[in-house]
């Protein structure tokens, strides 16, 4: 085994640095009685006005859809998402932010933009860019990998 392959111990600090950043979000959101998972969720819908689907969120959240129904029933029982049904297929809806879930989000953004500033210190924009082009080739080449190793 090379532990000490550039990749390897890459992927190492990638996982140590999402871990950390899971665990500090956590805390960051105990204010406002929401896990990172539950902010994630109405974040991706302020950024969807019409809403989603779940199998929509379940997708953009790589996150099983019963997993994603939970999230969505304890956002909707403190009314912060709503589930409308589509016109077109009454059997399908689509999961929409309220005013409340727009006024809690107006409280946390800028919270969250100042932690997140901070957390990264000064990052170029050139280096932020480089960075988020290989952090998008890790997640295509490690999807390949799961897909080649279900078989």
């Amino acid at each position: 085994m090379n532990d000490q392959q550039p990749g390897y111990r890459a992927l190492m600090e990638l996982l140590r640095a999402a871990d950390t950043v899971w665990n500090a979000s956590r805390v960051f959101f105990e204010r406002w009685d929401l896990s990172p998972s539950q902010f994630n969720v109405l974040n991706l819908l302020r950024l969807n006005r019409a809403g989603l689907s779940q199998s929509d969120l379940g997708r953009q959240l790589i996150m099983h859809r019963s997993n994603v129904t939970g999230l969505v029933d304890r956002l909707e029982r403190r009314g912060l998402v709503a589930r409308r049904e589509v016109r077109a297929d009454r059997r399908a809806y689509r999961v929409v932010l309220t005013r409340a879930g727009t006024r809690m989000l107006g409280k946390i953004l800028p919270r969250y933009y100042r932690e997140a500033a901070q957390a990264w210190g000064h990052l170029p924009g050139k280096r932020a860019a480089s960075l988020i082009a290989d952090l998008q080739r890790v997640a295509i080449k490690t999807q390949q990998v799961a897909v080649r190793l279900q078989r």
